[in-house]
């Protein structure tokens, strides 16, 4: 009788957690379409110029910078982003919303960085009520590559041809180029391959005795690019528009994570610019 008893009672309460499911999500809803993604890759507005690479980036303050990043914003909003991501790590959500609340409230001016000045004019205008930080560190890593490197003189030497060259090439396209221009070259096909190959190019450092010191440099900067993927992952739930705003050496990477994902669709950022 005992062992009856219990079977009705598991049948019931299954019968009920039905009828709650069956309540909760009608059997004719529609799913929830994929989460659309759009990265857009750009120079760091206030670059202190700690980087390697050195250049006097653009300034945005300047009339007709900002007439353009106001317009770039404008048509940004029009993805009409759920969610805005932007490079600085969540820890900080509460400083940097207290800003956006106040700037919303016309009482904060918008500083040079690209967090404020693309970030919050588009999360502004998509009506979001915050903002979020998605940048994220890998674990403590011994970076033996930069060691290495001044026993092989040679290597060290074609480093620093490279990073001159860059430095050279960044210069001369904030002197010659418009935003508009710098912006849709950040974000092309063959701007994402320069990222990357610059890490390719020194893959292979100390490989042949088994060292993989190049290798282990590359893995690290990836490695930071899985872990800000990942909470791009967690903000792009089916449903949501997410609007990604970061530096093109990370945009570079995650739009290869973003086309290998097969949960979410990429929005192509070209056509805003």
């Amino acid at each position: 009788m005992l062992t009856r008893a219990m079977g009705r009672l598991f049948t019931v309460c299954l019968l009920m957690a039905l009828a709650c499911n069956a309540l909760a999500e009608p059997a004719n809803a529609p799913a929830k379409a994929p989460a659309k993604v759009m990265l857009l890759g750009l120079f760091h507005f206030d670059n202190p110029g700690l980087d390697a690479v050195k250049y006097t980036p653009r300034d945005v303050m300047q009339a007709d910078e900002q007439k353009y990043l106001v317009a770039l914003s404008e048509r940004l909003a029009r993805f009409a982003p759920t969610k805005v991501l932007l490079e600085y790590p969540s820890a900080r959500d509460a400083v940097i919303n207290e800003r956006y609340t106040d700037y919303v409230a016309g009482k904060y001016e918008l500083p040079r960085n690209e967090i404020y000045q693309l970030g919050f004019r588009v999360a502004k205008l998509a009506g979001l009520k915050t903002v979020n930080g998605f940048d994220a560190e890998t674990p403590p890593f011994d970076a033996a590559l930069w060691g290495y490197l001044s026993s092989e003189p040679a290597l060290e030497k074609r480093l620093n041809d490279m990073i001159a060259a860059e430095s050279a090439r960044e210069e001369s396209n904030h002197r010659t180029m418009s935003l508009k221009q710098i912006l849709a070259s950040s974000n092309s096909p063959r701007e994402d391959l320069h990222n990357k190959g610059f890490y390719m190019t020194l893959n292979d450092v100390a490989a042949s005795k088994g060292l993989f010191h190049g290798a282990d440099a590359s893995a690290n900067w990836w490695h930071r690019n899985l872990r800000m993927y990942a909470l791009v992952q967690m903000h792009a739930q089916p449903g949501e528009r997410v609007l990604v705003i970061a530096g093109s050496g990370h945009t570079a990477i995650l739009r290869d994570f973003l086309r290998a994902d097969g949960d979410r669709v990429e929005e192509d950022v070209a056509k805003h610019f």
